[in-house]
């Protein structure tokens, strides 16, 4: 496990501990997108960003540095941290336009897609939702949500344990995975259990992404200690509720960087470039960059702690720029940061 994070002294870009030669992270535009409570967003091939609000279950785009809402999703019934959460394209989105979308129903927590088409003015607009996966564990708390297609394009979705305990370490249970799922919600072939789970133990996974060589990373909540990034194996099993960090205990696999105090991070929305992985950080309000060796983590730099709020979401967008999305700042926002090289 890599040494205790470094923290920044809360100058923009800046971070005592920043190696050598790091590029400087700076803020290039503040978009006062009026938003409630972003979750997710994902940009379409023209360059719009699409974003979900978990609290109205509202849809909106993004187009010239101005919010549009396009609709409202039904069957979401938002409550605590559940709603409207993760959202991800489809790898064929010129040809199907499907758009998915993970939200909390009356039930369960489930996976829907629906179209996203343009019309006469050049407006997306949004279709009917499809269920393609039901019968994930809802609660206040714990809902997961993050989703994301792989580069072998089967949908990623990152499950909590919904505070069924017993779940995380059942692999025939959904809450508290990593499911792996084909486009129209069946469990992927090769999966290491037969079913829609691809890893197991985990407690509340947040975000997803892949590096240049194909690994896929997760970043998930600890309980009060021990938040994690976590690089995912098939069938590996990740220790909630009988471990959490990096015990060394036969049979759980470790995370490779634990933050020890979830004040410092409890974080979402992660996003990987040029072997650096970048993580918005909830409680921890500010943003992580964790440099990536292969399959190991380095030593976690902070940048803008405590400026922005709460951070939910780091997309990437088609231009090579970085977004963040605010989360509690009444009303969020988003953030784009200059290109990185």
């Amino acid at each position: 496990m890599p040494p205790a994070p470094a923290t920044d002294s809360g100058t923009p870009g800046t971070a005592p501990g920043t190696a050598v030669g790091r590029p400087a992270i700076e803020i290039q535009e503040r978009l006062d997108l009026q938003l409630d409570t972003p979750w997710s967003a994902v940009f379409l091939p023209d360059g719009t960003a699409v974003i979900s609000e978990r609290d109205t279950a509202l849809i909106k785009a993004v187009r010239n540095g101005r919010a549009t809402a396009l609709g409202r999703i039904p069957g979401v019934v938002p409550g605590g941290e559940g709603g409207l959460l993760g959202l991800a394209l489809s790898p064929d989105f010129g040809a199907d336009h499907y758009l998915y979308a993970y939200l909390t129903a009356q039930d369960d927590n489930r996976v829907v897609r629906l179209t996203l088409g343009g019309t006469g003015d050049g407006q997306p607009a949004l279709g009917r939702p499809e269920t393609v996966f039901s019968g994930i564990p809802k609660a206040g708390t714990h809902n997961g949500g993050r989703i994301r297609f792989g580069p072998d394009g089967f949908l990623y979705v990152g499950t909590g344990d919904a505070q069924r305990r017993e779940q995380p370490q059942d692999p025939n249970a959904l809450g508290g995975k990593i499911l792996r799922l084909a486009p129209g919600g069946a469990p992927a072939p090769g999966n290491p259990f037969g079913n829609a789970v691809y890893s197991l133990g985990h407690r509340n996974v947040q975000g997803l992404a892949w590096d240049e060589s194909g690994r896929l990373w997760a970043s998930e909540f600890g309980p009060d200690v021990d938040d994690e990034l976590n690089l995912i194996l098939p069938g590996a099993n990740y220790g909630w509720p009988e471990v959490t960090g990096a015990p060394h205990r036969a049979g759980f696999q470790d995370a490779k960087l634990v933050w020890p105090s979830t004040r410092d991070s409890s974080p979402s929305g992660l996003e990987i470039r040029e072997h650096t992985a970048y993580l918005g950080a909830l409680r921890g309000e500010r943003l992580w960059a964790v440099p990536l060796n292969g399959t190991e983590a380095g030593s976690p730099v902070a940048y803008f702690t405590g400026q922005y709020g709460r951070i939910r979401d780091v997309i990437l967008a088609p231009d090579g720029r970085l977004w963040l999305l605010t989360n509690g700042e009444n009303p969020d926002f988003a953030l784009i940061l200059r290109p990185l090289p």
